[in-house]
């Protein structure tokens, strides 16, 4: 049952002290952090390694560090990982197998490592994100044991945006900058004369017995005033937009679209974007074996639509063309994801324009494709 908390307010010795808490019940506190010119995602001691005074400058195939004056510490947008990376991990062992000394075969299962996790920090639209994996991995008849059984001990703490960025566009996927579900906890960052601090929602049980545990008082009309009023502001400052179409239909009718081969052109076929998205989640299995062949492994790990063999069958790919395979994505991720979860794949986030090396824009490819679905229509 939802917990009936009222809001509350941490300053920044209650954060460190919420991380503080964390580590003593034996979780591992995982959040945003600066390492190597990006905001990267890892596990976290204290409070003081959250990027305080750091901020992002994003655009198609571009991402920089840029100091801020306010020292906020989430007052930046996504970077180069997803929470994907811990509750989906791009590699893990399922079985191992030995050969006994009789001839015969010895199988092992490998049981899945499940850390009691702490996500701090975690975006709207990555909460949106997390909601459709849990659909994919765990919500359907045969369940990714890894993924469930970490998922189950993961705890929450949302980061509400009050600073998009230059590729962000949650909104036009309908979502947006404000946590709305899934989360234990929701901060607010606050930054003005009145001091810095963050405004606290409670969304579970568990996030009540959290809160409890640190020091906060109730939170005020101002602070409550003004933190809503910078979520709100963020809703229309968005960096992109998608065409506020049926993007189902476009995409079931634009499969002969002229669009596809000049994105095709420019598609390098890394598969950049899957790596970075936080909802693609398809992966490949394969064996790995000793030099003396007694023993091998089967391993699980991240693959990619782009990748040649991706649709390998007996005589070939199915999709042997950059064309094709860009196609595939885009369409899957927007509209035939529907046919399948019932929802779509997109939550807006922007890491798939920020980190492709060709500087592909989602948004503006869709835009094209509409427009040259209404050109078609006009002749």
């Amino acid at each position: 049952m939802t917990a009936t908390v009222g809001p509350a307010v941490l300053d920044r010795d209650g954060l460190d002290a919420l991380v503080s808490a964390l580590a003593s019940q034996g979780r591992t506190v995982v959040g945003p952090t600066v390492r190597d010119g990006a905001i990267v995602l890892a596990e976290l001691t204290t409070a003081a390694q959250l990027p305080y005074g750091w901020g992002v400058e994003l655009d198609a195939g571009r991402y920089r560090l840029v100091p801020r004056e306010d020292g906020a510490a989430f007052a930046h947008s996504a970077g180069p990982q997803s929470w994907k990376s811990f509750l989906h991990p791009a590699r893990e062992r399922l079985w191992s197998a030995d050969r006994t000394p009789e001839g015969g075969l010895s199988f092992t299962p490998q049981e899945p490592e499940a850390p009691s996790y702490a996500f701090l920090g975690v975006r709207p639209c990555d909460l949106r994100a997390i909601a459709i994996q849990d659909r994919v991995l765990a919500g359907g008849r045969y369940e990714d044991t890894g993924y469930g059984m970490r998922r189950r001990r993961a705890l929450l703490i949302a980061a509400e945006c009050t600073e998009p960025g230059g590729t962000c566009f949650c909104v036009s996927t309908g979502g947006g900058p404000a946590a709305d579900a899934g989360y234990d906890l929701a901060l607010t960052e606050v930054v003005d004369e009145d001091g810095h601090r963050f405004l606290v929602r409670v969304g579970s049980e568990e996030g009540a017995r959290l809160l409890d545990l640190v020091p906060h008082r109730t939170a005020d009309p101002a602070t409550q005033s003004t933190a809503s009023g910078a979520v709100d502001a963020a809703r229309d400052r968005m960096g992109r937009e998608l065409p506020a179409v049926d993007l189902r239909a476009l995409l079931g009718g634009s499969l002969d679209a002229e669009r596809w081969d000049d994105v095709a052109a420019r598609c390098l076929t890394c598969g950049n974007c899957t790596m970075v998205c936080p909802t693609c989640f398809c992966v490949t299995t394969e064996e790995v074996t000793d030099l003396t062949g007694d023993h091998t492994e089967r391993w699980q790990r991240w693959d990619s639509c782009f990748d040649l063999d991706f649709s390998h069958l007996h005589e070939g790919p199915v999709r042997s063309s950059g064309r094709s395979r860009y196609r595939q994505w885009l369409t899957h991720k927007l509209a035939t994801w529907h046919d399948q979860f019932g929802n779509s794949g997109c939550v807006g986030c922007g890491r798939c324009i920020a980190w492709c090396p060709a500087g592909i824009d989602i948004t503006e490819e869709v835009a094209a494709l509409r427009a040259e679905a209404g050109t078609e229509a006009e002749r």
